[in-house]
C-alpha cells in the first residue's frame, strides 16, 4: 500500500483536511500547520494525487496539445518546448494526434472527457474553425501556428506568412534570379496559401521575372523530395522557395541525386529554421521561425484564459527573418 492522506495526518497530528489543504493551491492554512504536513510528507515520501486534487479543485491541470503532422520532424522541436513550458508551470500535457483528422468534433468530445482545463492546437495547417471548435465548447483555446487575422474568434499566437513569402521572394531578386517557383506543402493548409500568396505578390512588381508554382502533397521529406523529382523531368527554375524546411530538404536529397549542385545550379530557400537545417550536410538557407517565444506566448496566453475565460481573443505576431547558409547563392 502506498502511502497515505490520512498517513500523513497522522504523522503530522492534523486533520485530514489540513493535510488537502496544503497541497491545494490557494487553500488556506497556517504557516505552523504548512511546516508539519510538509515535514511528515517528506519522512513519509508522500505525494498527492494530482486526480484526487482535481475534484477539490475542479482544476485537472491538463492541457490538451493537439497537433496534425508527425511526419514533419520540427514537431519534436515543437513538442519539447511545449512539454517542458507546461511542466515547469506545474501543468500537464495531454497530447492528442490528429494526423489526416480535419473534423475537430472527435477531438472536441475526447479531450472534454479527460476535463482538460484548457487546450493549445499546434498547426500551421488546420483552418481557424477547428480551434473554434474547442471556443464553442466552453474550453479554453489557444490556435498556436495559426493564420493571423486582424479580428481573431480565438487567441492566435505565430507568425505573418504572408509577410514571410514576401521575404522569400525578396530574397531571391536580391540575388538576381529570373526564373524563380514556388514548392509549397498542400494546397488546403492555410500556411501554404499565404505563404504562397505573399511570394506571388512580391514578385509581381517584377515582370521580368518568370514564376511557377507547383505543390507537395505533405509537408515531409519524401513529398518534398517526390515534387522535385517530378520538376527534374521538365523545366526547372533557377531558385525555388520551399514552403517549409522538410520540403527543402526533400528537394535538396532529389536534386543532389541526380547530379545537380545547390546553389550553383539552383538555389533553395526553406522556412522555419528547424535544428536539420543547422547540419553541416544540409546548411540551408531558410527563413527562421522563433519557436521558443511563439510556445511560450501560447502557454501565457492559455493559462490566463483558464483564469478569465471571458478575455477578449487576440493575435500574437512574431518576426522572421532570414538565416544566410548555403543554399542560395551570396548577393
Amino acid at each position: 500500500m502506498g502511502v497515505t492522506l490520512k498517513d500523513v495526518a497522522e504523522l503530522a497530528g492534523v486533520s485530514r483536511s489540513a493535510v488537502s489543504r496544503t497541497f491545494t493551491e490557494g487553500a488556506s492554512v497556517s504557516a505552523r500547520t504548512r511546516a508539519k504536513v510538509e515535514k511528515a510528507a517528506r519522512e513519509l515520501g508522500y505525494s498527492p494525487n494530482a486526480l484526487a486534487s482535481s475534484l477539490t479543485t475542479g482544476r485537472t491541470k491538463l492541457i490538451g496539445l493537439v497537433s496534425n503532422n508527425f511526419h514533419n520532424p520540427i514537431f519534436l522541436e515543437v513538442f519539447d518546448l511545449f512539454t517542458r513550458g507546461l511542466q515547469e508551470r506545474g501543468l500537464r500535457p495531454l497530447l492528442v494526434n490528429l494526423s489526416n483528422e480535419t473534423d475537430p468534433a472527435n477531438s472536441v468530445r475526447m479531450l472534454r472527457q479527460y476535463s482538460v482545463d484548457g487546450v493549445i492546437v499546434a498547426s500551421s495547417t488546420l483552418p481557424p474553425s477547428f480551434a473554434e471548435a474547442f471556443r464553442d465548447a466552453g474550453v479554453p483555446v489557444v490556435h498556436s501556428f495559426g493564420r493571423y487575422t486582424t479580428s481573431p474568434h480565438v487567441h492566435v499566437v505565430g507568425i505573418d506568412n504572408i509577410a514571410c513569402g514576401r521575404m522569400a521572394a525578396q530574397a531571391l531578386i536580391a540575388r538576381g534570379h529570373r526564373r524563380v517557383a514556388f514548392l509549397g506543402g498542400p494546397q488546403s493548409a492555410t500556411s501554404t496559401q499565404d505563404r504562397e500568396r505573399g511570394f506571388l505578390e512580391a514578385m509581381a512588381s517584377h515582370p521580368e521575372i518568370t514564376v511557377s508554382v507547383t505543390h507537395a502533397n505533405a509537408y515531409s521529406f519524401d513529398a518534398g523530395r517526390a515534387e522535385m523529382q517530378r520538376l527534374l523531368q521538365g523545366c526547372l527554375a533557377e531558385a525555388y522557395f520551399c514552403g517549409d524546411d522538410v520540403l527543402s530538404i526533400g528537394a535538396l536529397s532529389a536534386i543532389q541525386e541526380a547530379g545537380l549542385r545547390v546553389p550553383d545550379d539552383i538555389g533553395i530557400i526553406g522556412l522555419n529554421d528547424m535544428a536539420m537545417a543547422r547540419w553541416q550536410n544540409i546548411d540551408l538557407t531558410t527563413i527562421r521561425q522563433p519557436l521558443a517565444e511563439i510556445i511560450e506566448a501560447s502557454i501565457d496566453l492559455v493559462v490566463a484564459t483558464i483564469e478569465r475565460p471571458e478575455r477578449h481573443p487576440e493575435t500574437r505576431l512574431f518576426p522572421c527573418r532570414v538565416v544566410e547558409r548555403g543554399t542560395l547563392r551570396q548577393i
